[in-house]
This record gives structure tokens, sequence and C-alpha cells, in this order.
């Protein structure tokens, strides 16, 4: 396949209307848009958590002070760039899933960090029922049935001592700008997706 300048690539559009048409070129250009595309995914990550700036939802903090208020709990105990940026972007699917946030945050994770990190956001919503389920005639003990589950420990710390006490309006949290530079670093790098190759580059780069 001929080599093109990426500066050439992205100045082109492809020409087909069909996939089945579709030639080599085609998808050197669409790469090549996708590649400077992808540059920009944290800044879109950030300013659809900002989305959960003023949203109550009956809580005494909004959601996004909630979250980033979880993330700096989990920042001040030392916890890695990827588990405090998990922590930061645990209830992004708020605004779209109402009925499964979790989901939401796990799609946008999943290329990104460990399995342990997804499969404890994917949880939380489960493992944080220990702490209100009982409340609405449900059982607080639904965590039960993931017992023995290697992140079992570590979705309960999550939700333990991260996630449950971050509803506090008197917590001083650290701005959301501080966490900007690690969720830059973490979405620049994906390392599960079925376009990386085997050397863990970007397909068609």
């Amino acid at each position: 396949m001929t080599e093109i300048a990426s500066d050439d690539l992205l100045s082109q559009a492809s020409s087909f209307g069909a996939m089945t048409e579709a030639t080599p070129l085609d998808w050197q250009i669409i790469a090549a848009h996708n590649r400077e595309f992808s540059k920009g995914l944290a800044d879109r990550v950030i300013s659809h958590l900002r989305l959960l700036d003023g949203d109550f939802g009956g809580f005494s903090v909004d959601r996004l002070e909630h979250s980033v208020q979880t993330a700096t709990r989990a920042y001040r105990a030392n916890k890695s760039d990827e588990y405090v940026v998990c922590a930061l972007l645990h209830d992004i699917g708020d605004t779209l899933g109402t009925f499964n946030h979790p989901d939401i945050a796990v799609a946008i994770l999943k290329p990104f960090v460990s399995d342990e990190h997804l499969w404890m956001v994917e949880k939380h919503g489960i493992f944080q029922g220990y702490n209100f389920f009982h409340h609405l005639g449900m059982d607080r003990n639904m965590r039960d049935q993931f017992a023995g589950h290697p992140s079992f420990d570590l979705t309960v710390e999550f939700c333990q001592d991260f996630d449950q006490p971050a509803f506090d309006p008197a917590y001083e949290s650290m701005a959301l700008d501080e966490f900007v530079p690690a969720v830059e670093a973490m979405f620049a790098s994906p390392k599960n997706s079925i376009y990386l190759d085997a050397d863990g580059g970007m397909l068609g780069s």
C-alpha cells in the first residue's frame, strides 16, 4: 500500500457510498481522520462530565461535585492515576444511563483500563447498594453474589472508602482541572481495542 502523508489524507474524504465499494485509499483517509479525532477524546469526556454540574438529584451535592469528591478522596489515599480517573468518571453515565449508569462509564473506560478497575466500575452500582438498598426494600447484600471474585474486595473498598462518603458539602475537593492531565494521559493510550495491532499501535497508522 502506498504511504501518503497524513496532512494529505486529512484534506480528503472517502469516495464510497457503501462500504463494499471502498478502496484501500478510502480506509487510509478514514484512519487518518480517526487518529486526529481521537486526540480530542479526553476533552470530550471532560465536557460530558461537566454536564453533571448543577444536577443534584435530591442529594446535598450535585453529581459533578460527587464525582470530583470521589476522585479527590482516592487521590489523597495515594491510589493510582488509573484508579483516580475511574473514580472521577464512575458516574459519568448518569445523564444518559438513568437506569444503568455504570454501563455507560464502562463503555467509555473499557479500551483504557485494567480488567480489575473496569469490573470495579461496572459493579459499583450493586456494591454501593449495601449502603441504601435496604431503605428501598431491596437486598443490601446483593453484592454477595460476586463473593470470591478477584475484584470483590477492590470494589468494596472503592464504594465504602471513596464513593459512599463523597456527598459531603463541607468537604474540600480538588478542582476538576487538576485531574485533566491524568485523564488526558489515560485516554491517549488505548490498551484494548479491535483496532490495535499486535504491537499495540492503531491499525492504519
